[in-house]
């Protein structure tokens, strides 16, 4: 066992392992360390803790003493001093035509070097840049390029769900993120909702991802053919966090009902043809995949992580679809306002369109529609009969 303290030189960034040297630490406290650009200040970020020496990728450096009120000082002047290093910058940066984008100047804790990143689409030649700032600031100088993920951490500021930036709170490393996350958990595809402020995709579309992928094992997927308690059906729609399934039964196919994944047997998972020679089962056969809801429920972990995460996020999985169960179809507020049906619910016969007349006599009774419909080669008349 080792004891180690933990350190981070800047907000968002990485965690150090540092030999505490036998000084006593507290988290908040500043540190002075020797690294391999030199004399650094830095913030503990954990206590003197013991780990086990597997744990360690390198050999430990020791903490060289505890930050003084100078040194602080010393931090505070070197940060009124990037301010200045900046504005020079972009001046000569203005001046020699430069196609990139500067983000931020660090100064080292002794002065004695200044590290300006930038962003460009492409390659830079800045060596006349960098042979102009060290005669005007007197110091090293580095010019770092990076990326426009890196630019937000630097920078910092709001995402859309009202909170600060992960990457500048507390994400060390960038994880990839793919567009098919987004399609796992049936999120808009629309690439300013699902794209942060870099505008590469969200990081924390990463977050949830083995949860759909552990729940997406336990649901059917769309237009598979199922067997439920009142009947077969072809799934219309998943909900991965509610675990729950609509289906459109054959014997009413324009009233989708819901069932839990539980109550459900898939007979064609995806799209496909309907088997050859299935014969559907006696309802009271299929009576038997109804969920008993009788007695203490036993919550599984899936129940429980959907649950979790349908609480937290409510309103990310399938809003569309909820909208679209609540307004009827236009075939649907037919039949439900009785248009087609009497009070007993008997159907009623079809009354004539008043818009189409028949014609009498003979044997054609095709609807003629008073509207005329223009004909090409006749200047918009109909063509005679011959």
């Amino acid at each position: 066992m080792v004891e180690i303290i933990s350190i981070r030189f800047k907000n968002g960034g990485k965690e150090y392992y540092f030999n505490p040297n036998g000084i006593q630490f507290q988290i908040g406290d500043g540190v002075i360390v020797e690294t391999a650009k030199g004399v650094e200040y830095a913030h503990c970020v954990r206590e003197n803790t013991m780990i086990d020496e597997i744990e360690l990728t390198a050999p430990l450096r020791p903490v060289v003493r505890l930050a003084t009120p100078e040194d602080v000082r010393t931090v505070e002047q070197n940060r009124e001093r990037e301010k200045r290093a900046m504005s020079t910058c972009q001046q000569k940066i203005a001046e020699h035509g430069l196609d990139m984008k500067l983000v931020s100047a660090e100064y080292s804790f002794d002065g004695s070097k200044v590290l300006f990143f930038f962003t460009s689409e492409g390659r830079v030649d800045f060596r006349a840049l960098v042979k102009d700032l060290a005669s005007t600031l007197h110091a090293r100088i580095e010019l770092r390029q990076i990326g426009v993920r890196d630019e937000a951490k630097l920078l910092g500021g709001l995402g859309i769900c009202g909170k600060p930036f992960c990457c500048a709170q507390f994400l060390e490393d960038f994880q990839p993120v793919s567009i098919k996350m987004a399609k796992t958990q049936n999120l808009s595809l629309n690439p300013t909702k699902i794209s942060g402020t870099c505008g590469r995709l969200m990081c924390c579309l990463k977050y949830e991802q083995e949860a759909y992928e552990d729940l997406v094992k336990h649901a059917p997927k769309q237009e598979s053919f199922v067997e439920t308690p009142d009947g077969a059906g072809t799934v219309s729609g998943v909900n991965l966090l509610r675990q729950t399934v609509q289906v459109r039964l054959e014997s009413d196919p324009e009233s989708p009902k819901t069932y839990h994944n539980c109550e459900l047997c898939v007979i064609r998972s995806g799209k496909g043809k309907r088997p050859e020679g299935y014969v559907e089962p006696p309802l009271e056969e299929l009576a038997k995949l109804r969920r008993q809801e009788d007695g203490p429920a036993q919550v599984t972990e899936e129940d429980s992580l959907a649950a979790a995460i349908e609480a937290a996020f409510p309103s990310r999985e399938h809003g569309g679809e909820e909208q679209e169960e609540r307004r009827p179809s236009r075939r649907n507020r037919r039949h439900r306002s009785g248009r087609g049906e009497g009070e007993t619910g008997e159907r009623r016969p079809k009354e004539q369109a008043p818009e189409q007349q028949y014609k009498e006599g003979g044997g054609d009774h095709r609807p003629v529609n008073r509207r005329r419909r223009r004909h090409p080669k006749s200047g918009g008349k109909p063509p005679k009969a011959e």
